[in-house]
């Protein structure tokens, strides 16, 4: 019998935890937690909207360099996604047309990839 596995948390790593935060509740990201546990210990999980994966950030939590995670996400539709950053202030890329999927790529204030992919369905739903 195989077990079902759920990616639940993705690390991001980042120089200015305030600031980190307040970009990604600017394009829609929900603050879970924000939880200074002590001293050099501070743990910030968002989840994007309708994620069952949220990102954390925080002092702490990985020794990863800031700037160097990359996460994509499927998004329902990849021309919305980037109107809502661009409203949002963010830098987006125009939407890259694939035959495996619509793409638009942006960074965190960090440097931090994410790519946002559109696809017409998906095999597990």
């Amino acid at each position: 019998m195989t077990s079902t596995w759920k990616i639940e948390l993705i690390p991001v790593p980042v120089t200015d935890v305030d600031r980190a935060k307040a970009f990604y509740e600017r394009i829609g990201f929900n603050a879970d937690i924000d939880h200074q546990v002590h001293e050099g210990l501070r743990f910030v999980q968002l989840t994007p909207p309708g994620s069952a994966c949220s990102i954390a950030l925080g002092e702490g939590l990985t020794e990863k360099a800031p700037g160097t995670q990359e996460i994509q996400v499927v998004v329902p539709n990849a021309h919305d996604a980037r109107k809502q950053l661009l409203d949002a202030g963010v830098s987006a890329s125009e939407v890259d047309v694939q035959p495996w999927g619509n793409f638009v790529h942006f960074r965190d204030p960090d440097g931090n990839s994410w790519a946002l992919q559109a696809i017409e369905s998906r095999p597990n739903g």
